[in-house]
């Protein structure tokens, strides 16, 4: 159950249509999950300063359990979404950053239980 929180300076208007179902079937592509497990959360015109700096810019946040949990994952993952993210925003990779957070199941509530359980 991927959890992914795009928060972006950029103003709504500029985000291209559909860019949280976008990046919903994107997740499910990139970490190997259905998309009807994925949670996509987008924020736009955030105040934000990145590398020192008030240019747009965005920041994407990957919490998922199993798929997140080693650098050699995370590489793989970090290329696929810097591609997405440069190609749907319009922002150089210098502009990106992404932070990956593993899960375990008894962190995730659903249904009135955790994951663990269902």
């Amino acid at each position: 159950m991927p959890f992914v929180e795009l928060e972006t300076s950029l103003p709504a208007e500029r985000l291209p249509p559909g860019l949280p179902l976008k990046l919903c079937e994107a997740t499910a592509t990139i970490l190997g999950k259905p998309a009807e497990r994925v949670n996509v959360t987008v924020r736009s015109g955030m105040p934000m300063v990145l590398a020192g700096s008030a240019e747009p810019c965005a920041q994407l946040v990957v919490s998922s359990i199993g798929v997140v949990g080693s650098a050699e994952q995370n590489k793989q993952h970090s290329a696929r979404f810097f591609d997405f993210l440069t190609a749907e925003l319009g922002l150089g990779t210098e502009r990106i950053v992404i932070r990956f957070y593993p899960l375990e199941p008894w962190q995730i509530g659903k249904n009135r239980t955790v994951m663990t359980f269902l």
